[in-house]
């Protein structure tokens, strides 16, 4: 496959993701919450986990928000590939994709879902776009249980 027809591809999944989500809504019960907002382009979202009781692993990641075609595709495809991963194994995923948004790394073949992002880091204006759920995340595992989202965070 050529480079065109790789990133024709690319493009192809952020728009469906974007104009038909997977994931979009709330989990029910919510056990983590955070919110994001990024300020220099205006991308909202808000992040809800659902934990296994024991608050180890994800069960389910939903969003709401509003913002660009690469935040919320990328809020959607994120949202996918948490499912059944270990609290620790989401942070490491959050270094691995800030590490991909800077060209260093990419995700293996299970999770190659996510690494149609990587075209992002070609355009680092849109950085941003594509990583503010994952500071949402970040946030939303590393609170305190039962702890309510104070506030937005922010990739700026």
């Amino acid at each position: 496959m050529t480079l065109g027809n790789l990133r024709d591809l690319y493009q192809q999944v952020i728009l469906e993701r974007y104009k038909k989500p997977r994931y979009k809504g709330k989990t029910d019960p919510v056990h983590r919450q955070q919110r994001g907002h990024n300020p220099s382009c205006g991308d909202t979202i808000e992040l809800t986990l659902k934990l296994n009781e024991a608050g180890t692993q994800i069960e389910e990641v939903r969003f709401e928000g509003e913002g660009c075609a690469i935040a919320m595709a990328s809020a959607d495809l994120m949202a996918e590939a948490l499912r059944g991963k270990q609290v620790d194994e989401a942070l490491e995923m959050v270094q691995r994709f800030q590490a991909m948004m800077k060209g260093q790394a990419e995700f293996p073949q299970e999770l190659r879902k996510l690494n149609v992002m990587q075209g992002v880091s070609q355009f680092p204006v849109r950085i941003k776009c594509a990583t503010l759920t994952w500071h949402t995340l970040k946030a939303a595992l590393e609170s305190p249980k039962g702890a309510q989202a104070a506030g937005f965070v922010s990739n700026e």
